[in-house]
């Protein structure tokens, strides 16, 4: 799933700014992986806290997680948990990595990542998963992580874009993904693995986690159609990006509510949540967060969406296909009527928690010197690879909308090189090796006056005159 992240914000931002967020992924998995080790395992499931919101440091360096009984299930061992909760973390981090969008410092997010897991991912997944959590014990149902992972994701993805500040007016214009193909891939990557992402949450090949599977499948389906038509009907086109995007939403929702719900239910919030999803993608334009990406609309509303169904539909039968939770109620279909202000509260704290604390992480590190969220504005016209990477997503030769835009700028006279620059050669340097020899002195130098096209100031002063 962490590639999948990859490569789908990838393909979603421009091509100036793509590998840079390929980077920002890739570095955030290290780092929380360091982060998991080090004390998030046991500051999120360490079973000697008792105080419901955060855990101690009682298995600090993985100390004495080896076989004992896991937090999740009696039939693993703690330390297989341990590293499967970890991957949790990481794809959390890679999907709030989207708010650094062609404009964000990948180095200070960094630092931002190591923070933001300790402070606030960590308490969300004690409150829902740890055997102490205030959440597991008042009856909360999220199955793979609406809170923790979806809501936490969104939230704090929209309030670190807040903190960054919008991108200048200047990239907002037609703004649109630079390869849709990435855009493909990283969805499929990314649908695939959350497979294993909630049928491996039954934490056994049983009943539940292939109802699990099941449930991801509808919902993801239905949610791609939903989005897809409602695209159709103000453009008439088949939006392959549209079609992406409501799939997501639909295995979002998906993520707290597979391991609950029946199929039929799982169909209605596919549909329900693709329509939803969609409209929240103008909750930025109200709020003026440059939310490039749409992580709110995309994971925190899929998430909300997914807890609220589990008040409603929730199933004990469901629940009791893992041979486990066998005395776990269900929602209004089992007539508890209380799962929904037990989840809605729920959800009302990991929102406000979220929300509140990333955005004072975020404002905190951009306060330090050397550390500003923000790349200049001279590097943002730049692009972020260019400006913190060093290198590109594509190797490319850069295309401009007139060909006579495709500038050399190279003067035989004033060069000590018989050899002159190729065209849209963006780094200045001539090609190595001689010219095939069929090729006239006017198509090696571009024209008879010495290769200088004209520049795009020359050429617009041209066609002011005429």
């Amino acid at each position: 799933m962490v590639p999948g992240v990859a490569f789908l914000y990838s393909g979603l931002s421009r091509r100036k700014s793509a590998l840079s967020l390929v980077w920002a992924v890739t570095a955030s998995n290290a780092i929380v992986v360091f982060q998991w080790y080090f004390w998030g395992y046991s500051l999120a499931f360490s079973q000697t806290a008792t105080n419901g919101f955060i855990g101690d440091l009682h298995n600090f360096g993985l100390r004495k997680v080896l076989g004992d009984p896991s937090p999740g299930s009696p039939l693993i061992p703690e330390l297989l948990y341990s590293f499967y909760q970890m991957e949790f973390a990481c794809v959390t981090v890679a999907i709030l990595m989207g708010a650094l969008a062609e404009r964000g410092r990948v180095l200070p997010a960094m630092i931002f990542c190591f923070a933001w897991v300790t402070l606030v991912y960590c308490p969300l997944a004690c409150w829902a998963w740890a055997q102490n959590g205030w959440g597991f014990k008042w009856g909360v149902l999220d199955y793979a992580g609406g809170g923790p992972v979806e809501i936490g994701s969104g939230v704090s993805g929209i309030a670190y874009s807040w903190i960054l500040g919008r991108r200048s007016e200047r990239e907002l214009r037609n703004f649109r993904p630079h390869n849709v193909s990435l855009v493909c891939m990283g969805t499929f990557m990314l649908w695939f693995g959350w497979l294993g992402f909630n049928g491996g949450s039954a934490f056994g090949a049983n009943l539940r986690a292939v109802m699990a599977i099941w449930n991801s499948m509808i919902a993801a389906a239905m949610g791609g159609i939903m989005w897809c038509l409602l695209d159709y009907r103000i453009e008439r086109k088949l939006s392959m990006v549209g079609f992406c995007s409501g799939t997501i939403a639909g295995l979002v929702a998906a993520t707290p509510s597979c391991g609950y719900i029946p199929q039929w239910a799982s169909l209605i919030m596919g549909l329900v949540v693709g329509a939803v999803a969609n409209y929240a993608t103008k909750f930025k334009f109200l709020v003026r967060i440059d939310d490039a990406l749409d992580l709110y609309a995309e994971h925190a509303v899929g998430g909300v969406v997914g807890l609220l169904f589990n008040a409603l539909f929730a199933s004990s039968e469901i629940i009791a296909l893992d041979e486990v939770n066998t005395s776990v109620n269900g929602g209004w279909l089992d007539h508890n009527w209380k799962q929904l202000y037990i989840q809605v509260a729920y959800i009302c704290a990991t929102v406000g928690y979220s929300f509140v604390v990333t955005a004072l992480i975020a404002k905190t590190i951009d306060c330090i010197p050397t550390l500003h969220l923000r790349a200049t504005p001279e590097a943002e016209a730049l692009g972020m690879d260019d400006a913190e990477i060093g290198e590109f997503a594509n190797d490319y030769i850069e295309v401009r909308r007139d060909y006579l835009d495709w500038t050399p700028n190279y003067n035989k006279e004033e060069s000590d090189s018989e050899i002159p620059l190729a065209a849209g050669d963006r780094h200045g340097r001539p090609e190595v090796g001689a010219h095939p020899p069929h090729l006239s002195a006017t198509a090696q130098n571009g024209s008879a006056t010495g290769g200088a096209l004209p520049t795009i100031a020359e050429k617009n002063t041209e066609d002011a005159r005429s």
